[in-house]
């Protein structure tokens, strides 16, 4: 009887270790929803928006290629139509007899590709060719927008120039970039 007593204990123990080894229970299901729900939100507002800043990167990246290569050429040519085009003295507005600086900003009726000084770049914009090229630049920089613009930093002594060249990125996201330009 000892011994069927025994038996019988150790078979409901088995059972419920049996029983306990079946699924899981109601809390642990919940707690196991509620973490995998974390680490969603997690991976939808931390992770995924990494997509967008990237691709924000890309643009302003291509700003910056597309501004850099004009600012080279316009940094290539002399300051003003009535500078000397071999460099040396008098620079426009300087020495003797005085040479007045070009009142006038923009194209002096030349081509593009035979833009001589800094001013002959104001009002350049994406729809221009570029430089020795068939193309113009809103057929290499698609859906991105580029404007140029040439002041003097000073009208009075017109002694610098200031270069802006703004860039639209597809995102609309305007990024300027300037420089100075002194009369030398």
């Amino acid at each position: 009887m000892l011994s069927n007593l025994h038996t019988l204990c150790y078979q409901r123990k088995s059972m419920d270790v049996a029983r306990g080894q079946l699924g899981f229970s109601l809390i642990e299901l919940v707690v196991g929803m509620l973490v995998i729900s974390i680490a969603i939100v997690m991976l939808t507002s931390m992770f995924f928006p990494q997509a967008d800043r990237s691709v924000e990167s890309l643009y302003r990246m291509r700003s910056a290629e597309l501004a850099h290569s004009v600012m080279n050429e316009i940094w290539g040519k002399r300051y003003d139509q009535q500078t000397n085009p071999n460099g040396g003295v008098p620079a426009c507005n300087t020495g003797t007899p005085l040479v007045p600086c070009s009142s006038a900003l923009g194209p002096d009726g030349e081509g593009r590709d035979d833009y001589n000084d800094v001013d002959d770049y104001h009002g350049l914009n994406i729809n221009s060719f570029m430089f020795n090229s068939s193309q113009t630049y809103a057929a290499v920089y698609t859906n991105f927008n580029l404007n140029v613009s040439v002041t003097y930093v000073d009208a009075t002594t017109q002694a610098a120039k200031l270069i802006t060249v703004a860039v639209t990125t597809p995102s609309s996201e305007v990024i300027t970039y300037q420089s100075v330009r002194s009369n030398y």
